[in-house]
């Protein structure tokens, strides 16, 4: 039969015809084996026409939705992406490629995890639940990934008339984060049984980890080479210019991209376009403010009123390492799910106004670190966010007598 597909019309045509046979309640193997036989390396944008098509056809949004993980399912490997366009490193699509792949790490680790219970004894239970607790706070990064499609990538595409397929997506985004908070909540069950959670791992734990996979299939194989072909240079600039203030998920670009014509702007060019940032002591600028932050012999990391992690400082001797990663991610994945109860408690008191400070001193490697987390508000009394100061004290517990003469130390 795929010596008759011989052209675009006829391979929509009978796409179009496949899907609407899993609307009709077709078998998924019987529709993929049809497919197989007839459509054989379908442009992948035939593909998002085909579902633009659906919708303007009056097939509801809703029912797309419902579909797009069967006729996702049915598509897996039969999409052409021979025409794709080759993409440098550090562009948008090079930074989702390879977020896409620290995912994949993630839902592989939880689909074994959860195999390792089904086997395992009530003793080890605890362990094993704590780890699918970081497991799942990591696969909650995704949001990071699925906000920047939404808020910097769909628009573009929504300029050009498709406005179908981004709608089915963020559809589906929105499931896929339901139902990673589920299982989160789940995980933090207290005194959860191993018959319990293996009950409920079909209908939530399961279906979180599954449904970001399928996700990275619908980005690589149809949005991602279709976005290509559609988008602009310039557009592509704009989306990767923004993509920082929203964050990304499980992975720091180790390389900027930058069309050719844009123009290089260093920091201090910068600051000579713009004022100085003023305060009631003084004045400096971006370029100043930021050695100032760099130098100070402490770690700094700021969480806003939401409880987003919003900077960090950048010191040539870290403490405790950090990437932009972290950025936007909600501070309690950042931390060990074992002590997770503990920022919560920290952001708890800090908001109700019951406490400001909160130190800790540990040691890690023979140093005696101190770590203190500040409440900030503003002159009203009213929660900013939080602080965290950590300092390796070891120097300073060393100290005797006094120093008065001027003798450099390192």
């Amino acid at each position: 039969m795929s010596e008759l597909i011989n052209n675009s019309s006829e391979r929509k045509n009978k796409l179009k015809q496949l899907i609407l046979k899993l609307h009709d309640g077709a078998s998924e193997n019987v529709v993929r084996q049809e497919l197989m036989e007839s459509l054989r390396g379908i442009p992948y944008g035939e593909v998002v026409e085909v579902e633009q098509e659906l919708i303007s056809e009056g097939l509801p949004e809703q029912e797309i939705l419902r579909l797009c993980d069967m006729h996702s399912a049915v598509l897996q490997g039969n999409i052409d992406l021979s025409a794709a366009k080759k993409i440098p490193p550090g562009h948008p699509v090079d930074v989702i490629h390879n977020e896409n792949k620290e995912l994949l790490k993630v839902a592989t680790e939880i689909e074994n995890t959860l195999k390792v219970i089904e086997v395992s004894d009530e003793v080890l239970l605890g362990t094993l639940v704590l780890k699918l607790r970081g497991l799942y706070n990591n696969l909650m990064d995704a949001d990071k990934l699925y906000k920047r499609k939404e808020f910097l990538l769909f628009p573009f595409l929504e300029k050009l008339g498709i406005t179908g397929p981004p709608k089915v997506m963020w559809g589906k985004h929105d499931e896929i984060r339901g139902l990673i908070k589920g299982s989160i909540e789940l995980l933090q069950t207290e005194d959860i049984t191993k018959d319990d959670l293996l009950a409920s791992a079909p209908f939530v734990l399961i279906p979180a980890f599954r449904g970001v996979v399928e996700m990275t299939i619908k980005e690589e194989e149809i949005l991602l080479p279709m976005a290509l072909d559609k988008l602009t240079e310039a557009e592509w600039f704009e989306i990767s210019r923004q993509s920082l203030e929203i964050g990304y998920c499980l992975y720091d670009p180790q390389e900027e991209w930058k069309p050719r014509w844009v123009e290089e702007e260093t920091m201090s060019e910068l600051n000579k376009q713009g004022e100085n940032i003023r305060l009631p002591s003084g004045s400096m600028s971006v370029e100043e403010l930021l050695a100032i932050l760099n130098t100070l012999p402490v770690d700094m990391t700021f969480v806003d009123k939401n409880d987003k992690v919003k900077y960090f400082s950048q010191g040539t001797e870290r403490i405790f390492s950090r990437s932009r990663a972290i950025l936007n991610r909600d501070v309690r994945h950042c931390h060990p799910p074992a002590s997770a109860y503990i920022v919560d408690k920290i952001i708890d008191d800090f908001k109700s106004g019951r406490e400001s400070r909160a130190p800790f001193w540990i040691n890690i490697q023979g140093k005696m670190i101190h770590i203190e987390y500040f409440a900030l508000r503003n002159e009203k009394g009213e929660y900013l966010g939080t602080l965290e100061v950590s300092n390796d004290i070891s120097g300073y517990r060393s100290l005797e007598g006094e120093q008065r003469i001027l003798s450099y130390t390192k």
